[in-house]
């Protein structure tokens, strides 16, 4: 399909951008890799009158080494987190889910703030987020804020940046104890997970298991009072509301998570 028509506008700040977003109203988007956003364009899902171009902004790709976190720009690239010699040392949960993101093209046009503004449950990278304990920072007309991941995704595409906030940072504490993996089930390598799981350390998150990016906060539980991996992962479904779809059915994704959680948790334990 076609998109809808609308106003084209790029940006050459930051500056500029949250400029042009108050002149044009609640309907602006921001657009960066458009990876996200130009599919639901042309299925007239979102039918913006303004698109702000915010892809040269090369002031806000960057992976910086800032003594207890890692800060990573939000047009960073997928490609450029993937291989990031930082991450790899200091955050390599995100740095290995970025390398599985889609294919070579999305990789190195898709950004990790576009995916996240996005809110698609289904995304790997949210629930990394989540895993990691992030902090996201946003931009707006009142100046910069942190939001922590917990709080960031609200629900189905919804997400608590305000109207005319650009989401400009994300922070990850460094990763100095506890294992870590990433595992996601799809028909192909390029698509959606039909699930997946992120853990770090004792912190378990689920991919496409409800209408957000979730903890699996029973599981979390089973480990803190001492189950093992197996038992611990029988619970990986409690709390979700998983999608009943032509990908899978719920009772199906239940099965998957209590699979991969209990992968992901033995590898977290054995060195990933």
């Amino acid at each position: 399909m076609i998109t809808a028509p609308f106003t084209y506008r790029r940006a050459a700040s930051v500056d500029e951008a949250l400029g042009l977003a108050a002149e044009s109203g609640d309907e602006a988007k921001f657009l960066a890799g458009g990876h996200s956003l130009l599919p639901l364009m042309k299925l007239r899902l979102a039918v913006p009158d303004v698109l702000i171009d915010i892809g040269r902004l090369a002031q806000l790709s960057y992976v910086r080494d800032e003594g207890s976190q890692v800060a990573v720009g939000a047009l960073t690239t997928h490609d450029d987190i993937a291989r990031s010699e930082v991450l790899a040392a200091s955050a390599p949960l995100l740095a290995h889910a970025a390398g599985r993101v889609g294919d070579p093209q999305v990789r190195h046009r898709g950004t990790i703030g576009g995916s996240l503004a996005h809110a698609d449950p289904a995304a790997d990278l949210p629930a990394v987020m989540l895993a990691l304990d992030a902090t996201l920072v946003a931009r707006g007309p009142g100046g910069s804020r942190e939001i922590p991941a917990a709080e960031f995704f609200v629900d189905l595409f919804e997400t608590a940046l305000r109207p005319g906030e650009l989401l400009t940072e994300i922070r990850l504490p460094k990763a100095n104890s506890g294992g870590w993996s990433f595992q996601k089930f799809s028909k192909r390598g390029i698509d959606w997970a039909i699930v997946g799981v992120a853990v770090q350390g004792d912190r378990v998150a689920l991919v496409n298991m409800g209408s957000t990016p979730l903890r699996a906060a029973a599981v979390e539980a089973a480990l803190a009072s001492g189950s093992g991996s197996r038992d611990a992962a029988t619970h990986a479904a409690a709390g979700t509301s998983a999608p009943d779809d032509l990908n899978g059915s719920r009772s199906y994704r239940e099965h998957l998570a209590r699979v991969l959680v209990g992968r992901a948790l033995e590898e977290s334990r054995t060195g990933s």
